[in-house]
């Protein structure tokens, strides 16, 4: 269940409760950065992980290979953070602003795109091909069905007057699971061996979508149900 701001709508996080997020918290409250600005900011290091998604396939070395996977990982990271901390700024610090219901999903859904898609090019499997690992462009279906749950999501705001963020595919679990894959690809060059832990976690990640779209999709039947 979501919890409501003047910032949006709230996935309840155990994160923000931990000692370190409070602290940044408090840094960034001191400081001249707008909760709007952090939700920007977060767009950036998207764009810094998408950009290494899309070299690995152009590196020759194991070790540039490995740096770039490791790039692209912590781009997710940094995005998720910016995600964590313009939502606390703006409630806890009271920074919260008209506009912010705005900034608080733009930016995830470009992330989102920028990041999904870029993961796709960077398993150098490239889509119509016969194999059936080559068959599917795995990086667009997914950044498509990633903007179909937010989709729903709003949707059911609007229909039903509540947002659920249940997964199992939710934001930070797909982050979650393209984060492992990658780290598991940057570990498989290191070792010599062609990556496909980024194609396993991208097709975790469509799947777990899916799922994710019909379970929030039977949110909105039940609650318009409930209304009629």
């Amino acid at each position: 269940m979501a919890t409501h701001s003047d910032h949006g709508p709230r996935r309840e996080l155990k994160s923000r409760n931990t000692g370190w997020a409070r602290l940044l918290a408090r840094w960034l409250i001191a400081s001249s950065l707008s909760p709007n600005a952090i939700s920007v900011l977060s767009i950036v290091f998207a764009t810094g992980s998408m950009t290494c998604y899309l070299y690995v396939p152009e590196q020759t070395t194991p070790i540039a290979t490995a740096l770039l996977w490791f790039g692209a990982a912590a781009g997710i990271q940094f995005r998720l953070l910016c995600n964590l901390m313009d939502g606390m700024v703006a409630v806890e610090g009271g920074k919260a602003s008209a506009t912010g219901p705005i900034y608080n999903e733009v930016p995830d859904r470009v992330a989102d795109v920028f990041i999904l898609v870029a993961a796709g090019y960077s398993t150098r499997m490239e889509p119509g091909v016969l194999k059936l690992y080559e068959s599917l462009p795995l990086g667009w279906t997914c950044a498509i069905l990633a903007m179909g749950t937010a989709y729903i999501r709003l949707l059911q705001g609007t229909l039903t007057g509540q947002q659920s963020f249940i997964g199992p595919m939710a934001k930070q679990h797909r982050m979650a699971v393209l984060t492992l894959g990658t780290l598991i690809a940057l570990g498989e060059s290191l070792t010599g061996r062609e990556p496909v832990a980024i194609w396993w976690a991208l097709l975790i990640i469509l799947i777990g979508s899916a799922w994710t779209f019909l379970r929030r999709m039977n949110l909105i039947v039940i609650g318009l149900r409930q209304k009629g």
